[in-house]
């Protein structure tokens, strides 16, 4: 398995990178089928999603899990299909069609399953992961507090072992959580006494949980974001999630595939930019002359397509790294999920370096494509202004960039 950060160091053989253009008949036929699910089904219900009406990210969350979206990582043993990182980023690609469903998808299949299939133990995913690959459970991730974003360490949401030794007594809250309103199984981090920093398994409906209220926000509208409160919160002792005191190498491990996730969702974004862009500013007249006559225009089209390809390379290559470090590793080892997730780590400086880069190109792509449609650019009933508002949170989230950009050297 090459090192993580080879490519500073060693010559680039024949033969090793992965592109897109290395996909097979089934990835893209898991690409058609997400890219038709979520510009038949998903866009065109945009104003409801936008508006939370009728239920209606979750409904299209658990259709997706019907289609076979929910479970392309998730082992067949667990009711998934056990497919590699490469499907994984070709359905993440195509899953951008409305920018607040496609937060919600990602941190379903992302950040709200993974943490259970890479460290759960058997029970937990006989008991969870089947669920959460169909739909019938929708899945979240809890780990930033009011006072500890950047620094997740500094988290004070407590946990504290019952009386009778059954249950860990929780109290605290999770601020910022992506499916909050909706999701029925939660991963959340908490001290145990205030010291032992730990992952546990948080049903909704357990006694003293409680759910917030929707955060107003600028962009990604019609995900959810709300607050989450632990108040005595009872959670089982063999819902304990990995080891005791050894919360870290979830929350942080976990964050190198929603930051892969992420980038992965830009090259999306990006392609979506200069699809909604092109035609119009061929159709567009100015002066007597279609808009793409004009030079300053072209060259925003032309740095969108740099960026978008410069994006896609960086993706599949790091896709290619982590199905090849997977592929050498026994299936029949007991351990073999949890060395998944260590075979992904060594990649954490690419993980990294594809959510600033891909976060970023998606900001300039976006930003181009609302001045290259001038005033209606600004305007709502146009797809530019809220492609720029929903993209704006990619370098905040997952860590900021100014966090990866400390982590990368």
């Amino acid at each position: 398995m090459k090192q993580g950060g080879s490519f500073l160091l060693n010559p680039v053989e024949e033969g090793e990178i992965f592109t897109r253009e290395s996909l097979t008949e089934e990835q893209i036929a898991f690409q058609n089928a997400t890219t038709d699910f979520f510009e038949n089904e998903v866009a065109p219900k945009n104003s409801e999603i936008e508006n939370h009406q009728n239920n209606i990210s979750a409904e299209l969350l658990k259709k997706a899990g019907e289609l076979g979206l929910l479970m392309v990582e998730v082992p067949e043993a667990y009711g998934g299909l056990g497919l590699g990182k490469r499907t994984a980023t070709v359905v993440t690609e195509a899953a951008t069609a409305q920018g607040s469903f496609a937060v919600t998808f990602m941190c379903h299949t992302g950040i709200g399953t993974l943490p259970i299939l890479y460290f759960g133990n058997e029970e937990q995913k006989k008991k969870y992961l089947p669920k959460l690959a169909s739909g019938e459970y929708i899945g979240a991730y809890a780990l930033t507090e009011a006072g500890s974003g950047s620094d997740a360490l500094a988290a004070r949401t407590k946990a504290v072992l019952s009386a009778d030794g059954k249950h860990y007594i929780l109290n605290g809250s999770k601020a910022f959580i992506t499916n909050g309103a909706w999701a029925d199984v939660f991963t959340v981090f908490a001290k145990i006494d205030g010291e032992q920093f730990t992952g546990f398994i948080v049903e909704k409906d357990m006694p003293g949980f409680s759910i917030g209220t929707e955060e107003k926000k600028m962009g990604i509208k019609g995900s959810s974001t709300v607050t989450i409160n632990f108040d005595d919160c009872q959670v089982p002792v063999e819902n304990v999630l990995g080891k005791i005191g050894k919360g870290h190498r979830i929350a942080f491990n976990v964050l190198n595939i929603g930051r892969w996730k992420l980038g992965a969702a830009a090259v999306g974004g990006c392609k979506r930019v200069l699809k909604e862009m092109v035609p119009y500013v061929i159709e567009r007249k100015q002066f007597g002359k279609s808009l793409s006559e004009f030079g300053l225009i072209r060259k925003k089209v032309a740095d969108c397509s740099i960026s978008t390809y410069a994006t896609e390379s960086i993706m599949y290559r790091v896709a290619g790294l982590y199905d090849h470090a997977i592929a050498a590793l026994d299936k029949s080892d007991p351990e073999y999920d949890y060395k998944c997730i260590k075979a992904i780590e060594e990649y954490a400086i690419e993980a990294s370096i594809a959510k600033v880069f891909g976060s970023e190109a998606l900001w300039e792509c976006a930003d181009e494509g609302v001045q290259a449609f001038g005033g209606y650019g600004f305007s709502a009933e146009y797809p530019m202004e809220s492609i720029q508002r929903d993209s704006r949170i990619n370098r905040i989230c997952e860590g900021t960039n100014e966090i990866k950009r400390l982590i990368i050297p």
